[in-house]
């Protein structure tokens, strides 16, 4: 059965992100938000953000709210980055999609991992 979870690294300080809201929203008019959270100390959630009979193909849209995070560093205020969205698809509920954010104060980046 597939899934999905995440993984966010603050690459400025070379480590995971810890305690990172992340807000998991399926693109289909509603505006509630399927799954959210706060990030662990390896800068994971403690569970996927889907999975089971709610985890199917569609488009989402992952909000990580960065700006929040960064809020207590010398990024400036406000900073370059607030929310980070990363909106993909998922075609198969069979697979397993990981969906990472690696950041800075001034820079984002992601992929698909495994």
């Amino acid at each position: 059965m597939g899934r999905l979870t995440t993984h966010v690294l603050d690459t400025a300080l070379g480590r995971p992100a810890a305690n990172l809201t992340v807000e998991l929203y399926r693109l289909d008019g509603s505006d509630r938000p399927l799954a959210a959270g706060k990030t662990n100390r390896d800068g994971r959630m403690d569970r996927p953000l889907l999975e089971g009979p709610t985890f199917t193909a569609g488009v989402y849209e992952l909000r990580f709210h960065v700006g929040e995070y960064l809020a207590g560093r010398s990024a400036g205020n406000p900073g370059f980055l607030d929310v980070v969205p990363i909106r993909f698809g998922i075609s198969s509920s069979e697979e397993h999609y990981h969906v990472p954010l690696l950041f800075s104060p001034f820079a984002y980046s992601t992929y698909r991992g495994s």
